[in-house]
């Protein structure tokens, strides 16, 4: 299996439990290009928040999108992927204004599919109960966005497949 080398950064989004901590390392391997963790960017106090079932709220999501932008800006022209829910425009606009080269890999798929892996999942602070106010705040990419929409069924391997297709169709970056 080749590698594509890329300058792109990309941002593995989605709500939570569609595979962005799984598929994120697969697809920076698959780039060649380094992975970060978008949950290891939020402060102790938003951990607490959705660990209690709170949403957060715009104003707890800046800090955070800060500083996945500027990790995100310190990428660019080397490449690398990050994962982050960035479900709406404004907070991917955000990400943009830090790093305007960002590419979006949206892992898309049914409520039913992604409750049920949730529900599988261990030692992650996301309860289930939050999915809800996910997909009620969960903005698709819009067709002026740089980014590309994965369906997340299959294997690990298959959906990573599909993103790193789904990247090398897209036009490169302007620098």
């Amino acid at each position: 299996m080749h590698q594509l080398r890329t300058p792109h950064v990309v941002v593995v989004m989605g709500v939570a439990g569609t595979g962005k901590t799984t598929i994120g390392p697969l697809l920076a391997a698959r780039l060649g290009v380094p992975y970060a963790e978008g949950d290891d960017f939020h402060p102790a106090a938003n951990i607490a928040k959705m660990s209690a079932g709170t949403p957060l709220t715009d104003d707890d999501r800046w800090p955070w999108l800060d500083a996945i932008g500027a990790w995100a800006q310190g990428r660019a022209g080397l490449g690398g992927v990050v994962s982050s829910s960035a479900l709406k425009r404004a907070y991917r606009d955000r990400l943009r204004a830090a790093a305007p080269g960002l590419v979006f890999v949206h892992l898309t798929g049914s409520r039913e599919l992604i409750e049920d892996r949730m529900s599988q999942r261990q030692g992650h602070f996301m309860p289930t109960a939050l999915l809800d106010s996910q997909f009620a705040t969960l903005q698709p990419l819009e067709p002026d966005e740089a980014g590309v929409a994965v369906d997340v069924a299959g294997s690990p391997e298959e959906i990573t497949e599909r993103a790193v297709r789904a990247l090398k169709a897209l036009p490169e970056p302007t620098r």
